[in-house]
């Protein structure tokens, strides 16, 4: 087996890095509720982290959950990305029912992966009126930006 050249090695050491990007910010967030966490992007995968607390309105807290069909947007491009795969809160029709108010619950959503020099994107369960978890022009660039390169640990 013929050695990597230096070219070589700096693409396969790109390839492993994720970029995460916690607590960012966003032009338009749902309700008081709801937050983005943190939002990770690797080579396979767009990982958006919520959390969702149940509001006073509901005596019992209510339920929760996401549409199938729910994608993410680059601001400014028209191509939708759509949901692989949540976890920690059910599909529709399915439902989360909370036991009471105030309840935390945290949840993932995974997209396919987006390229990591995005600078915002939207998130859309549905996009229509009515309660959804749409959250719009959330900022990549801003918040705590971190770049790990999981290669470090392997040599």
């Amino acid at each position: 087996m013929e050695p990597l050249s230096s070219q070589q090695q700096e693409l396969n050491v790109i390839d492993l890095k994720t970029l995460i990007i916690k607590s960012p910010i966003s032009e338009y967030t749902p309700n008081d509720q709801s937050g983005i966490e943190c939002i990770s992007i690797d080579e396979n995968y767009t990982r958006i982290d919520f959390i969702y607390i149940s509001p006073k309105k509901y005596p019992n807290g209510g339920w929760v959950k996401m549409d199938r069909n729910a994608y993410i947007q680059i601001c400014g491009s028209n191509k939708k990305y759509h949901l692989l795969k949540a976890i920690n809160i059910p599909l529709d029709p399915d439902k989360y029912y909370f036991k009471i108010t105030g309840q935390v619950l945290q949840f993932t959503l995974l997209f396919p992966a987006i390229p990591k020099t995005t600078t915002s994107i939207d998130i859309i369960e549905r996009l229509e009126p009515g309660n959804y978890f749409n959250f719009f022009r959330v900022a990549l660039t801003s918040g705590q930006a971190i770049l790990i390169n999981i290669n470090e640990n392997l040599n």
